[in-house]
C-alpha cells in the first residue's frame, strides 16, 4: 500500500522525522504495511497512482501549487487524504478555490495578496498545546471516541474565520475547535476518508504508539486497497 507523503523533506522538520517511526510502528501494532514515498511539492504528478496522500508539515512549501494540487487529486478521485498543519492550511486552500470559487491567499505564502484565507494566529502555537472540542458525531469524534483532545501545535497561521461559512455552505465541516471557537479540525463527508487537522498528531508520545487519527487514515487506505482488490 503505497502513500505519498507531499512535503519538502527536511532534517530539520520534526514530523518529517517521526515518519518512520511511526510506519514501523503501524505494521507492528496495526498489521498495516505502509510503502511511504517522500514527494516534493514541486513534482506531484504522481499522487494520483496512490493509496492515499498525506500532505505533511513544513510550509512554507517550494510550490504552493504542488501541495494545493495534492489535495485536489486526493478530493476528487477519492484517495484516503490526511492534512496536518501545513496540509491543513493548504487543503482549505485547494477546497476554497477549487470548490467555493473564492480568489484567496495564503498570507505566508503571498503576503502581497488582496484576501487571505490563511491569516497569522493572534498568538502562535508554535511549540504548544490546546484542547480541541470534538463534534459529536464526527468522524474525528469517532475516531477518538472522546469529546476532547490535548494537542500539539507547530503553526502561527490559521483559518480567517470570515470565510468559515462559505466553506460550510459548500459542504466542509469543520469538527474540531479550541476552547475560543477557532476552528482546529476540517473533515469531509461522503469521502472514504479525508481529513486535516492543524494540530500535528504526528508528534503525540515518543512515536511508539501511532496516534489514532494516523491509525484511522492508515486504515482508510487499507480498505481502499481491500475494495480494489489489489
Amino acid at each position: 500500500m503505497r502513500i505519498a507523503l507531499v512535503g519538502d523533506r527536511s532534517p530539520g522538520v520534526r514530523s518529517h522525522a517521526r515518519i518512520p517511526l511511526l510506519i514501523e510502528a503501524l505494521r507492528e501494532r496495526e498489521g498495516i504495511a505502509l510503502d511511504p514515498y517522500w514527494i516534493s511539492t514541486t513534482d506531484v504528478s504522481s499522487v494520483e497512482g496512490f493509496d492515499g496522500i498525506w500532505i505533511l508539515p513544513g510550509s512554507p512549501y517550494r510550490d504552493e501549487a504542488g501541495a494545493v494540487e495534492a489535495a485536489r487529486v486526493a478530493r476528487e478521485e477519492d484517495i484516503p487524504f490526511l492534512g496536518t498543519c501545513g496540509g491543513f492550511q493548504h487543503m482549505l486552500l485547494e477546497y476554497a478555490r477549487h470548490v467555493c470559487g473564492l480568489d484567496v491567499a495564503h498570507a505566508e505564502n503571498d503576503p502581497g495578496a488582496r484576501d487571505f484565507l490563511l491569516t497569522p494566529l493572534v498568538c502562535s502555537l508554535a511549540g504548544h498545546e490546546g484542547r480541541v472540542r470534538l463534534t459529536p458525531g464526527s468522524r474525528i469524534e469517532q475516531i477518538m471516541g472522546a469529546p476532547t483532545t490535548m494537542e500539539a501545535y507547530i503553526c502561527s497561521y490559521g483559518l480567517n474565520e470570515s470565510y468559515k461559512q462559505t466553506l460550510t455552505g459548500h459542504g466542509l465541516v469543520f469538527s474540531g475547535h479550541a476552547d475560543d471557537g477557532a476552528v482546529r479540525v476540517a473533515e469531509l463527508p461522503g469521502h472514504p476518508f479525508f481529513l486535516a487537522t492543524m494540530f500535528q498528531p504526528e508528534l503525540a508520545g515518543d512515536g511508539s504508539r501511532p496516534h489514532p487519527v494516523i491509525s484511522a487514515f492508515a486504515a482508510a487506505v487499507a480498505a481502499r486497497q481491500a475494495v480494489a482488490g489489489r
